[in-house]
């Protein structure tokens, strides 16, 4: 069987970029989109193009099977046009979704959910074949404490019992690959989560084991946390979006399960793991 080519967006991030690198281990021809210069392991072809300029897509389209599809973009404006463009080349699409789509239950200015909820009914609606990776929250997003932690061996953030089953990139990257290069998960949405509820207070410390040396979680208002995210540039939607999502997981936590393992029978990588990967990252 001829191995599929495949495009790789967002081959710069940390989902896209493990996605890069299981399928350039295994031989797979892989192909990375990039706006500029770009660190990829030796012998991934890198292309020019950009996801806000479908026009722009056509040359790394070129000679493609399948594509791995991670949406920059907190809005679904142009999405329509760049999954019109994949159809023209591709035949397959695995999208990088959200698990929230799984909810059923939109709200209004839930941001996030309300664009993976279109990208996912273009996909559907495009006559490729789909397959919609529907992960919890990423572990890697902690990365945003990197700065506090290096700088002052603390971290600052509101609701300090929130429990998440974090995801590690690795995992996310390892159900991609299977759902790029076989038919097993040919129009299924697994939602993929980590083996267990964290409390961030408890990251915090894994992040401080990790790095040999102690980080405390200093608990911040909700109030506290929406200045700051707002003075570091965050658009307003996803303030509004992402900040009462997780007040409201205190109370009902997202469900833990075995999908990561049941797909690719290794079992999902705890936080823990997650953080001694990443302690340079925060040293």
């Amino acid at each position: 069987m001829t191995q599929p080519r495949i495009l790789v967006t967002g081959a710069t991030g940390k989902v896209g970029g493990a996605v890069v690198g299981l399928l350039h281990a295994a031989g797979v021809p892989v192909r990375a989109l990039v706006r500029g210069e770009a660190d990829l392991p030796e012998g991934v072809q890198a292309v020019r193009g950009d996801l806000g300029d479908p026009g722009s897509l056509g040359a790394a389209l070129e000679g493609i099977d399948a594509v791995f599809l991670v949406w920059p973009f907190l809005s679904a404006e142009g999405a329509s046009d760049v999954v019109g463009e994949i159809g023209k080349h591709a035949r397959r699409v695995v999208y990088l979704s959200s698990a929230g789509v799984g909810s059923g239950e939109v709200e209004p200015g839930e941001a996030i959910t309300l664009f993976h909820s279109e990208l996912e009914r273009l996909i559907e609606a495009s006559g490729l074949e789909w397959t919609a990776l529907r992960p919890t929250g990423f572990a890697g997003n902690t990365l945003g404490w990197a700065d506090e932690v290096r700088a002052t061996g603390a971290v600052r953030a509101p609701l300090a019992a929130l429990a998440r089953p974090l995801i590690h990139e690795a995992d996310m990257a390892a159900v991609a690959v299977r759902a790029l290069t076989t038919d097993t998960l040919l129009g299924a949405r697994p939602v993929l989560t980590g083996p267990e509820l964290v409390t961030q207070e408890r990251q915090v410390a894994l992040i401080g084991e990790a790095i040999g040396r102690p980080v405390r979680f200093e608990e911040i208002t909700l109030d506290e946390a929406a200045e700051q995210m707002r003075a570091a540039g965050y658009p307003a939607e996803l303030v509004e979006a992402v900040l009462p999502a997780q007040a409201g997981m205190l109370d009902a936590p997202e469900p833990v399960n075995d999908e990561v393992e049941r797909i690719t029978g290794t079992p999902a990588r705890s936080f823990r793991e997650w953080a001694v990967d990443h302690a340079p990252d925060f040293r």
